[in-house]
């Protein structure tokens, strides 16, 4: 019956008139998405540190993807990618962070609502930006449900009662209509408080810490504190959960939960590594789905506004650049051979307000970046100025880094043999292109973009990359490049002195 039933949703594509007379028939539609989370931070992926079950009940009942990918290592253009089906340089101002979001762009929630859903997030929606500036009414995400709250367990964790707010959103549905909630939580984003994860029971032994970042104890409870932060996201994940299946809905309801990008941690937020952009992902919907599959498709945030209109009868909108997932979940192969992430700006965190340009290519086994302006800082140019002017304190400007124990931590020990080696695989300056082979080195710490071995592999991902980059209009590859630091930062700007600035003692 499942099969039949996706044949049928495969091929048949229902018009918004006739898929509003089919409402009772089509599926609801829940997207839980926390903020700075990497992959492999889920018990179902074996991490030991972190306790996920409600994530793991998602994979039990439907698909664990093990390559999926976010538009972006920073949160407004991942979350715009995976609202538009577009790649983050397809979307203009939405394509950087904290500006504004185009109305041009089609969103997925609009869509579903004009179709005839009831729509809604709590938590984070999409963001930091302004999307009133560029004509939109509500935030691209939907309507808010924000007004129910609860006590936090710890200082760092939203007071908001991510699970009441949704049980107040299908309180105020109307009858018989299907509807699309995105559940944004506020959790793991920075800051944490300081032991949370030791206060908890947790012990700094199943900290995990990556290769990039020394396993000392200040890392460690800082990657504990983290963990409990996803704790806490997957708890309200679970309340949802069971919300639906109260209301004798779970079966019909299309979940993905993923995250925007990588852990707030140095050398992964805000960077095309594979700890910036590479994130857990788990779909399931009963009624249609088999459960316990496992998928090594390479997959990205593209891919899901696609799936959902595809799951709810409509036609995939033709800006949308991804493919719906849905055939894939059901058996098929996925065509593809590469997935593709970018950055620009990030924080304000160099002279200028200067963007650090990135695009990043996953394919195969391997990790290809390219750095368009690789004289720039990858964190943020080392010293910023102070209110009044004057120089600030040495390694003072990676803003493009969250404030945080570790970064301090690095920042105080760069002259410590056994350490120092730590904060310049951050924050140094890097080559314009960079090749990893992320299946032997997840943390990407082996670069060999010049190594003999790779060099017919090299090639064609660099020539395969350009000629995407192309074909999809990214301003980098043409004369209008720049344009990126044109548009308007509504967030807080720094001051920085102008280049060269050198690394300071």
């Amino acid at each position: 019956m499942k099969s039949i039933l996706f044949l049928l949703l495969g091929l048949v594509s229902v018009a918004p008139q006739e898929s509003m007379a089919n409402a009772n028939e089509r599926p609801n539609i829940v997207l839980a998405i926390s903020d700075d989370q990497s992959f492999p931070h889920a018990s179902a992926y074996g991490c030991k540190g972190v306790s996920t079950p409600s994530f793991d009940e998602i994979a039990a009942t439907g698909v664990l993807f093990h390559n999926a990918y976010a538009g972006s290592p920073g949160c407004s253009p991942s979350r715009a990618s995976l609202l538009t089906g577009r790649y983050p340089w397809q979307l203009e101002q939405a394509g950087t962070h904290a500006s504004s979001f185009p109305s041009k762009y089609a969103v997925y929630p609009e869509l579903l609502k004009q179709a005839g859903y009831w729509v809604g997030y709590t938590g984070k929606p999409w963001g930091p930006g302004n999307f009133k500036a560029s004509g939109r009414t509500e935030n691209p995400a939907g309507p808010g449900f924000n007004t129910k709250t609860e006590k936090s367990p710890f200082s760092g964790i939203s007071n908001k009662d991510y699970a009441g707010n949704f049980q107040d959103f299908l309180s105020k549905r109307p009858d018989g209509r299907p509807f699309c909630f995105w559940y944004g939580a506020h959790e793991p984003h920075r800051g944490f408080e300081y032991g949370a994860g030791l206060k908890s029971g947790k012990s700094l032994d199943d900290a995990g810490v990556p290769a990039f970042l020394p396993d000392h104890p200040v890392v460690q409870s800082d990657m504990l504190d983290y963990y409990l932060e996803i704790e806490h996201f997957d708890l309200h994940l679970g309340r949802i959960i069971q919300i639906l299946k109260d209301a004798g809905e779970f079966e019909n309801t299309l979940i993905v939960v993923t995250s925007d990008n990588g852990m707030a941690f140095p050398r992964a937020k805000a960077n095309c590594f594979e700890y910036g952009i590479h994130v857990p992902m788990a779909i399931s919907w009963p009624s249609v789905l088999e459960g316990n599959q496992q998928s090594e498709a390479l997959v990205s945030f593209v891919d899901l506004a696609p799936t959902f209109l595809q799951a709810a009868g409509l036609d995939i909108h033709p800006q949308m650049t991804g493919i719906s997932l849905i055939g894939h979940m059901q058996g098929a192969a996925l065509e593809r051979d590469a997935v593709y992430s970018s950055r620009e700006r990030h924080s304000s965190s160099r002279y200028m307000n200067w963007t650090y340009p990135q695009r990043a290519m996953r394919s195969g086994d391997y990790l290809l970046i390219h750095n368009f302006k690789p004289d720039r800082w990858p964190a943020g140019d080392p010293v910023k100025l102070n209110a009044d002017g004057s120089m600030g304190p040495a390694h003072g400007g990676y803003h493009d880094i969250d404030a945080c124990p570790s970064l301090t931590f690095l920042i105080k020990s760069r002259h410590d043999r056994k350490w120092g080696p730590y904060l310049n695989w951050s924050v140094d300056k890097r080559g314009e292109w960079q090749l990893f082979n992320v299946k032997d080195d997840p943390e990407c710490m082996r670069e060999l973009i010049k190594s003999p071995r790779v060099k017919r592999i090299r090639e064609r991902m660099v020539a395969d990359m350009n000629e995407f980059l192309k074909s999809t209009d990214d301003p980098r590859m043409y004369e209008n490049g720049d344009v990126w630091e044109s548009y308007i930062r509504y967030s807080r700007i720094r001051k920085f002195p102008m280049p060269p600035a050198q690394i300071p003692e």
